[in-house]
Formats: C-alpha cells, structure tokens, sequence
C-alpha cells in the first residue's frame, strides 16, 4: 500500500523529530488582549470551527492568528519540543504542565484523586481534607504506579508500518505484520535507553502513524490539593454545567535519581528539572480575548461512519447508560453506608474508594446522557448522513476518485458483520473485567502463557517492556481496591449476564462452576461469590507478584484458587474474541486508509485527526453562550461572591469557612479582576476539549498560562462526534482564582514563590 501524503495535505510543517530548547518561557503578563481595533472585532467575530490540531498543523492557521491578533506566532506552535508545548505532560489520564524549574506541576483537582486515595485513611481522609506540603520532604507518593511521561521526539513512520500492508490479501496475516512491525519499531526505539517509553499513536483510523518518544519519570509526589470542598465545590449537581464554581487544581512534583534519570520512588531522590516550564500571568483576561489550551485529549469520534454513529444511538449509548446508572446505585449505597452513626471504619474506608470511583462513573455517565440530548437536537446522525452524501458526490465528479467509493463501500461491509456479533461481546466483557480480581487473574494466565515465548514473539502489553508497569500495578493494588465493591461489581455484571438470552452468553454456566442449563439466579450467583472470595488468595500482593514475574501455565492450572480457575476457563474465549477483532482489524486497514486519503483530500487537506491521547492544540476566544430556553445569554466568568449564593454548608455547596470568610470581606489582597471588582472563578470560552483535557492548560496570546481546563457544557456534548461552536464551551478554571486561594485561604505562598508569582498591586 502506498503512503498517503498526510503531511502535505494536512499542510505539516514538522513530521520528522524535532529538537528542543533549554530555555523556559518568558515575557511580561498580558491582560486583556485589546489590541487593535481590528484585531479586537476580529475576535469577537470568531467563531471556532472545531478541530484539536496535531502541532505540525498550527502553521496553517499563521494569517488567522495575525487577524486575530495573537503574539504568539502560529508556526512556534508547530515544534512540540519548544515552549509553550514542550511544558505540558501527560499523566496517562489527564494533562498536567511543568510551571516550575523545579519539576513542580499543575493538573485539575479531580485528576489526583488515585494519589489521595493512595494516602487516605479514615482518620486522615485525604480525599476530602487536601493536602499541603510545607517543604518537599513532607510532600507524598501518589503510588507505585504514578507516571509522568514528558514528550522527547517525534517521528513520522508510516511508510515503515503501513508500507506494503495492501499487498497481503490475508487479513489476518496483515494484522499480524502490522503488529510484528510495530513492536521491532518500538524496541529499536527504545534499545539500550531504559529511561524512555515509545509509543506509536495512529492518526485518521490509522492512515498516519507517528512514533513519540516519552521520558518516564516514576517518582511522582502530590504537593497540595485544596479541599474536596473547593476542589469539587458543586459535585455532581454542577457536573458539566454553568454558572460554575469549582477551584478544580491540584500540584504534584516529578523527581528522579541523583544522576538525573527517571527511578523508581526515593527519600534520597531530586526534583527533576524540566527543560520547559509555563510562565503564570496575573493579568488575566476578558470577553473575546483569545486563548489556546495544548493537551493530550483521549479519544473522539468524528470521523467514524454514520451507520457507526447510528449504531451508537440506537443501541450502544443507552446500554451504557443503563450499566452506568446501575453501578453509581451501588456506590451510592456504599458511600450513605459510612455516613450512618454507627458506620465501622472498614465502612468508611470502602466510602473513601466508593467515593472516588463514584466521581468518575458520574462523569461518564452524564456526558453520554448529554451526548444523546445533543444528537437529537442537533439532528447529528442527519448531519453526518449529509456529509457522506456531499463525499459521494465529489467522488462521483472524478472517476479517478472511485477508488475512495469503493472504499468506504467495503468499510461499511466490514464493520455491519461486526455488528453481528457487539452485543455478546459487549456482555462477555462486560462481566469478566468488572472485578479487578477476575481481571488480574486473567492478566496473570496470560501472561504465564506469553511468557513461554521469545520476547519479539510476545503480544504487546505482555513483553519485558510491559512488566515494571504491570509490577508497579499490583503494588498499588491494595490500596486503590477495595473487595467489598469489587464484590458487588462482579454480582451486578453476573446478574445482568444471566438476564440476557443464552446464546449471548453461553460461558455464564462454566465461570460460575455450574453445569449447563442449571438455573441461575441471585442466590446461585452469591453462593459462588461466597466460594470466588472466601477461597482466593490472590488479594495477596506477595503471591500476585509472585505469580506475575514468574508463574507458569502449568502451575496455574494445578492451582485451586477459584478466579484463576475462572480465568482459564474463560481464556479460550478472550483469545477467540482478540483474534476476530484483530483479523477484522486487518482487513479494515487497506479501505479504512483509502477512505481517510479520499476524506481528507474532498476537505481541501486542512483536517483534524480524532483525539488519541497525542498532543493537541486548539484556540478560539473567551465568550459566553445561550443555554437552551433560556432568554439571556451567560456572561463567560463567574466571581467569587457567587459562591456565597450557592453556599449552604451541606456537600457539595459547603465551601470551608476559610474561604467564605475572605469573600465576605472582600479580601481580595490585589487579585480582583479590575472589570469585576473581585476574584474571578470560572471562565467560558468555544476551546475544542474531550476527556483526557482535563488539566490542559489554557494559555493567552502570549502562551502564558491563565487557566486550567477541567469541564465542558452539557448542550456541547455531542460536539465528540460533530462539533458545534455555537453551543459547545470550555469550563476553565481562572488562575487568579486559584492564586487567590493560595495566597489568601490555604497559606500556599511558598509555592507561589517558586513559581515567580506575586499578587498584583491592588
């Protein structure tokens, strides 16, 4: 198959390895962006089309950040190893940034909840309580498993992984080339330089594939996190909503060894000193100023097929919806249980992990509510229906384009056969990744079989290279999961597995120990999870470790533990399942590139991968927006003396008396926003985000950092499939809200200090 010139449709400026400066950024706080009058109208004008850009494609946006006004050149945006970008890191989850030479980092509130967990405890609930360390030897590991990785280089290898892929007719024989050479391309990139991780991220379903180098720092240490009373302030009631007033931000600290390289957790460990860090501005901004947010969003959808859309409309969607609802039910049982007076500090220990568990579950499952809202309101299958039709048609205009046709044809077959088989996929996997029990047994037979291999020969995410993280997860493992909830997870997804139709699960009977056609109901179910927890051993952290690093096939299967026993049972199936995606995987590779050639070239070049956790830049302006029936429009900050309004000293409005004092006195200490009159909270803006943005900072014109992405608008959700700048905003933290608090509420001013940050004058 030949290579499809992406880097010059997509008007890429770098797709080769970039490499770095050692200076941080620097220049003077900007306020408000005003400008020219030309400039200013300009942005006030603009109206963000979408689009979370990959950094080699900022050059093309160079005039409309002229027009816009932007001091920033667009064609700086292009090298990911240079300030601003080369400042922001990924924590495997969230976005974080660098904001000091001291490898000191900011993230959102919400994205350190596994580090507060990691150090909760009934009587030292740091979850709800924060934390703040006064020195650097006070502050505190989020965990074994707590990564920061820091991008290194990048390098386009799509003619080494897709070239001549087309010509093996075996579908399943392509997948396996694909695989084979991606893992010799990641082993010659990661050869003789343990400190590193590569990672092939694919772009346009798989047409561009771009190698990331990333150093992997894995003494990671939380620093301060305000109370879950600011860090959360609005909980579920004001999820993905607005006005809004939450100070979602959170600090950690990278370290390593004395020689510099990335080591494993050390009292005798040093700061890590990163090459780039943000400057922090205090001028603030205004409505129509310009800002940018650069992070590393998880995933989107905009470039799936419309009859995939209608499949996740009709069916996919509301099923996880309905599982989701179930499962916040069970968390919110756990979580009223340790609130009672007469709760067991066993009780409020499972509340502490029900409760961070709850967070995320919530999360997902609003956004997917709003999701669906939003497709029917903005009739966004009809769209994309539309959009298909005007792609036919300019293949149509061409014979020389019937190749991208018939493409798309064979796309659609593949993925309709697919289809066929979703639903008992959906269930099988439903119910054996619900405990992480099931799971890490099931980790734990395949590994022992990979192992048997010759690393090369290894699957990916079972070779050497995988271990130390695999090793650093069950470390971990006792202290993020608690087997009360884990109990009650596995019953719900069993119940619901016997609740389907036989053929949908025809496994059920044999991981539950029973013969077939024996009935199975609620008692059947407890009586075997009676026997899965009472009988294991592998909430061991010795043996699971034991057992992962050196257990063997055979030894598995002379164990008598009842989740191993599960896991061998149901493995045949898992391997059977992998091995029909992967084969379908090949054969959607050759018509799923064609397709994305002929869809990019039908757009004149200038198109936005979906997100894939890479790097990304998008920019637009701070603006407000009308919420559906409503009769006037939202003004784009909220303000601190809002919080008073909302305030009723029960979770989630109970702001702690601290902060409620300072703004009753209005002692703002020179961080009001002269507009305003006082401390600004949250800011709107049309940003283009996703899940995985979370913590992203947003940067004005002059890439200085004045914000921290955190949320979206509930009539914005469907903007993952089709984006819609009309509707669709960006919740963003105000800096100066989070300077105030530590300046003013929680005595954080050393680490003001190390960020160079004083409170302007008043």
């Amino acid at each position: 198959m030949r290579k499809i010139a992406l880097c010059a449709l997509l008007l890429a400026a770098a797709c080769s390895k970039k490499s770095g400066s050692a200076a941080g950024m620097t220049g003077s706080g900007a306020g408000s962006q005003a400008g020219s009058d030309v400039t200013a109208t300009a942005r006030a004008a603009h109206v963000n089309a979408g689009g979370m850009w990959m950094p080699q494609q900022m050059a093309g946006f160079a005039e409309l950040f002229k027009t816009l006004g932007v001091e920033v050149a667009a064609e700086a945006l292009t090298n990911p190893l240079a300030a601003p970008l080369a400042a922001v890191v990924t924590t495997g989850g969230c976005t974080a940034s660098f904001v000091s030479p001291q490898g000191l980092i900011i993230t959102n509130h919400h994205c350190v909840q596994g580090g507060l967990q990691f150090n909760a405890t009934p009587s030292d609930n740091l979850v709800e309580n924060g934390f703040l360390a006064k020195a650097m030897a006070d502050e505190k590991s989020i965990g074994p498993s707590g990564r920061i990785w820091v991008a290194q280089a990048f390098t386009d290898v799509t003619a080494k992984i897709n070239g001549g892929l087309a010509d093996i007719t075996d579908p399943a024989a392509r997948f396996a080339a694909l695989e084979k050479r991606g893992k010799e391309q990641i082993a010659a990139c990661e050869k003789d330089r343990p400190e590193l991780r590569c990672r092939l991220h694919t772009y346009f379903r798989g047409a561009l594939v771009i190698e990331a180098e990333y150093l992997e720092l894995r003494d990671v240490r939380l620093v301060y996190v305000p109370a879950r009373s600011i860090g959360n302030y609005g909980g579920d009631i004001d999820n993905w909503a607005w006005p809004r007033h939450t100070g979602d931000y959170s600090f950690m600290r990278a370290y390593v060894g004395k020689d510099g390289k990335p080591a494993e957790y050390s009292k005798d460990n040093v700061p890590f000193a990163p090459k780039h860090w943000l400057k922090v501005s205090t001028a603030g901004l205004a409505p129509s100023d310009f800002v940018m947010v650069t992070g590393y969003p998880g995933s989107t959808n905009r470039l799936q097929t419309a009859s995939e859309l209608a499949a996740d409309i009709e069916s996919n969607h509301p099923r996880f919806i309905a599982y989701s609802k179930q499962r916040m039910a069970l968390l919110d049982g756990f979580i009223a249980a340790a609130a009672k007076p007469d709760a067991t500090e066993a009780q409020k220990a499972t509340a502490i992990k029900a409760g961070v568990m709850h967070q995320g579950v919530q999360n997902y499952l609003e956004k997917y509510e709003g999701m669906m809202t939003g497709f029917a309101k903005n009739g966004t299958l009809a769209q994309k229906q539309a959009a298909e039709t005007t792609f036919a048609a300019w293949v149509a205009a061409d014979a020389s384009r019937a190749k991208y046709g018939d493409a798309l044809a064979k796309v659609e077959t593949i993925l309709a056969e697919a289809r066929k088989h979703e639903r008992a996929d959906e269930v099988f996997m439903n119910t054996v990744t619900s405990s992480r029990l099931m799971g890490t047994a099931l980790g734990l037979a395949r590994i022992a079989e990979e192992r048997a291999k010759a690393d090369a020969d290894r699957k990916p995410g079972y070779q050497a290279r995988d271990m130390p993280m695999r090793e650093a997860s069950q470390k971990s493992f006792t202290k993020n999961v608690d087997l009360t909830i884990d109990r009650a997870m596995f019953k719900l997804a069993l119940q619901n597995a016997a609740g389907e139709a036989a053929e949908l699960r025809p496994w059920l009977h044999g991981l539950l120990g029973l013969k077939a056609g024996a009935t199975i109901d609620d008692k059947v179910i407890d009586a075997a999870l009676d026997r899965f927890y009472g009988q294991t051993k592998l909430a061991d952290e010795k043996l699971r470790l034991e057992l992962l690093t050196k257990g063997t096939a055979k030894q598995l299967k002379a164990s008598k533990d009842p989740f191993i026993a599960a896991a061998l049972m149901v493995k045949p199936l898992w391997l059977e399942r992998e091995k029909i995606g992967e084969t379908r995987s090949g054969d959607l590779l050759v018509p799923m590139n064609t397709y994305m050639e002929g869809l990019i070239a039908s757009a004149g070049g200038m198109v936005a991968p979906d997100a894939n956790s890479s790097l990304r830049v998008s920019f637009g302006t701070v603006r407000g927006y009308t919420a559906d029936g409503a009769k006037e429009a939202y003004t784009p900050f909220t303000k601190a003396s809002e919080i008073l309004a909302k305030q009723t000293g029960k979770e989630p409005f109970d702001a702690p008396a601290a902060l409620v004092a300072a703004i009753e006195a209005k002692n703002w200490g020179g961080w009001a926003d002269k507009r305003l009159g006082e401390v600004p909270v949250n800011f709107l803006s049309d940003l283009d985000i996703t899940n995985g943005n979370s913590g992203s900072p947003v940067l004005n014109g002059k890439g200085e950092l004045v914000g921290l992405a955190f949320d979206g608008n509930i009539e914005g959700m469907s903007s993952d499939v089709v984006f819609d700048g009309r509707a669709t905003r960006t919740i963003t933290l105000d800096i100066r809200y989070m300077l105030w608090i530590m300046d003013t509420v929680d005595n954080a001013k050393h680490l003001l200090a190390e960020m160079n940050v004083s409170a302007p004058a008043p």
